[in-house]
């Protein structure tokens, strides 16, 4: 794998951990929810106006990663609502390379090699390492449950997503359209929360559209490297953004322990290594 598709899968993770900050340390999580979809919405339509349609055999495959986004944004408002951003994001995050590449391997016939799953192995422990007394100590069934389900979510629309981009012929095209289509997403937390929306501070829009703007370009940044590299390696790989929600957790929300979650930093950084050098 290229270095740069290594370097912008990286600066997706880094952009993630970031809006999942913004949505944990919201007071009201389905309207930052609502906003951060909306902050998908605004830049697409102007995309979708701008751009050539993506072909007709993609558009399935954005309807039904739409539906699954829906689910995904219940899910991790809910998950956050129940435990840490240091418990429940490693958790969500940490199922998907594993899932990923169970689901590319049965249905798209994907092979990874076995230094590669010896690298997404070595994420998944580090994952596992950098919230280890958190597990230990056990986290509540609804947290975890939650945690599991956005995870599942992620994985399904991971799928859907790197199947459809490669139909489109237009990566840009299929990323505008699945921006756009986010209008379902903001429009039911809006509905949701019609009687408080007009009161909201301005600034709190602000925020909330910012990271609706910060989470499409994450996930524009890996629709692209979809193109050049295997699906399970790319998942695998934006998985590092346990790492930056790890720093996140620790230097902002006074969460966790650093020296043992940069042991598994190192402990990913070798996953990474591995794959990057055998695909």
């Amino acid at each position: 794998m290229a270095p740069s598709i290594i370097a912008i899968i990286l600066a997706a993770a880094m952009l993630h951990a970031v809006w999942n900050a913004i949505v944990k340390t919201a007071a009201d999580r389905t309207t930052t929810l609502g906003l951060v979809a909306l902050g998908h919405t605004l830049p697409g339509v102007v995309m979708v106006i701008l751009l050539p349609l993506p072909n007709i055999e993609s558009f399935g495959y954005i309807a039904l990663s739409t539906v699954i986004h829906f689910g995904y944004f219940y899910f991790l408002g809910r998950a956050y609502a129940h435990g840490d951003l240091g418990v429940v994001y490693p958790i969500a995050r940490g199922i998907v390379p594993a899932l990923v590449s169970l689901w590319a391997s049965l249905l798209l016939g994907e092979v990874l090699a076995p230094l590669v799953w010896a690298g997404i192995g070595l994420i998944v422990a580090g994952i596992v390492l950098s919230n280890w007394r958190a597990l230990r100590s056990g986290i509540g069934t609804s947290a975890l449950g939650f945690a599991l389900c956005t995870g599942l979510c992620i994985s399904l629309y991971s799928l859907v997503d790197g199947i459809g981009v490669r139909l489109s012929g237009a990566t840009l095209s299929y990323w505008a359209w699945g921006a756009f289509l986010h209008l379902f997403i903001a429009g039911f937390a809006g509905w949701r929360k019609r009687r408080t929306l007009a009161q909201l501070p301005a600034g709190i829009w602000a925020v909330g559209i910012a990271g609706g703007v910060v989470s499409m370009m994450a996930y524009g940044l890996v629709l692209y490297a979809k193109n050049f590299a295997p699906l399970g390696v790319v998942s695998a790989l934006r998985e590092t953004s346990v790492v930056f929600a790890t720093l996140i957790g620790y230097f902002l929300l006074k969460e966790g322990n650093l020296t043992r979650r940069l042991c598994a930093a190192v402990l990913m950084a070798l996953g990474i290594a591995l794959i990057g050098l055998n695909t």
